[in-house]
């Protein structure tokens, strides 16, 4: 209804490429970190085409955590403690040294899809952790290489700007639901759920993120020839020390960008295409008030594997709801039904006057929307509440 789905594979930059020569497109968005890291942005600036996302020295970021940890520390950005290993025996000798108390996280180096990062509460889960990691290759080359971290407590945040790689334009804030489970119980997944604005993040907070995180990043990043022109995800966590990164993503947030377009009441497009221009702040982008909130419909076994080519009803009904949107997420059609087609399949979202009133239409309006093995948390925005 609102574009055309093209199949072309998202790591296929050449076909992408002479799509959007042939097509003669104006602005070309990158939404999956893959690409990125294959240069797709470089290869479209080549052709002299715009295209908003960070070229492939500047996607390193999120692409190699050894590096960006390292880049975190010549620079003094705050972060977790963290050895480097290259080999197993190197990281179950460090995890025997004691140097970092229990729990602790092993990190895969490389992509891998939002399940490289494994919290591990004794020696036997870490050594597990390392095996399948760097052993059974769970991810492969990606796990060449491990971060052995200290772990970090306190509020979990997201912080997303947009900047043209000198000037910043930060995104109204928002707070991420990780677990799997009610009660933030369950495995890591790649968010189920999020609502803006962050309860955690307050105006002193937020201008201490901006100096002390977010310009040195864009600014270090800007004189070691990496120019970072894109959107800039800051996974952050708030302890006692003040707020610390946990890890970067070089694109917008995913469940959180969904509230956060909620809010936007300036024209998306013309923000873009400011920042691809060297000019993000020409305008001033304008945003509602109103809290949002949105809701992940996953498959049956995720984050671990889970089913496909489920046929979803209501989706009609859903989307009649006055306020109610719905993204789609892992979905495709077969013919004239649509089918679910990966692990997060939907979001449903709104913005209402206050976050209750956001979250009760949300949750009264997922009941239209079946599939089978549909599953979604059912505490999204109640922490929000308790505070």
């Amino acid at each position: 209804r609102l574009a055309e789905n093209v199949p072309i594979p998202a790591d296929n930059v050449k076909g992408l490429l002479e799509f959007a020569l042939k097509q003669k497109v104006d602005l070309t968005v990158v939404g999956p970190e893959l690409p990125l890291t294959m240069g797709i942005v470089d290869e479209f600036e080549k052709s002299s085409l715009k295209i908003f996302g960070p070229t492939r020295k500047a996607a390193e970021l999120e692409e190699s955590k050894v590096f960006s940890k390292q880049f975190m520390e010549r620079h003094r950005i705050p972060t977790a403690r963290y050895r480097i290993a290259a080999a197993a025996d190197k990281a179950l000798e460090i995890l025997k040294s004691g140097e970092f108390a229990f729990p602790l996280v092993v990190k895969a180096d490389g992509l891998a899809a939002g399940k490289g990062v494994i919290i591990c509460h004794g020696p036997e889960e870490a050594k597990a952790a390392v095996h399948l990691i760097m052993v059974k290759k769970e991810f492969g080359a990606s796990g060449n290489k491990v971060l052995i971290e200290e772990h970090l407590t306190g509020k979990e945040v997201s912080f997303i700007v947009i900047t043209d790689g000198a000037k910043i334009l930060p995104l109204v804030t928002t707070m991420d639901h990780k677990k799997a489970l009610d009660g933030d119980e369950g495995p890591n997944t790649g968010g189920m759920g999020a609502i803006s604005p962050s309860p955690f993040i307050t105006q002193k907070l937020y201008s201490e993120i901006v100096e002390t995180i977010v310009f040195p990043v864009v600014m270090r990043m800007l004189e070691e020839g990496r120019k970072y022109r894109g959107a800039l995800y800051f996974g952050l966590m708030l302890t006692d020390a003040g707020p610390k990164v946990l890890e970067f993503n070089c694109r917008f947030g995913d469940p959180e960008t969904q509230p956060q377009m909620l809010r936007l009441e300036s024209d998306l497009v013309e923000i873009l295409m400011d920042t691809v221009e060297d000019n993000v702040l020409a305008r001033e982008a304008k945003w509602t008030n109103r809290p949002s909130g949105c809701v992940i419909l996953t498959s049956r076994g995720y984050p671990d594997t889970y089913e496909k080519g489920k046929i979803i009803l209501g989706l009609e009904k859903a989307e009649k709801r006055h306020g109610l949107t719905v993204f789609h997420a892992g979905t495709a059609l077969d013919g004239a039904k649509v089918v679910t087609s990966g692990g997060r399949v939907l979001g449903v979202c709104a913005s209402e006057p206050t976050l209750a009133a956001t979250m009760n239409k949300i949750y009264e309006t997922i009941p239209d929307i079946n599939f089978e093995g549909m599953s979604f948390r059912k505490d999204i925005g109640a922490l929000r509440e308790e505070s």
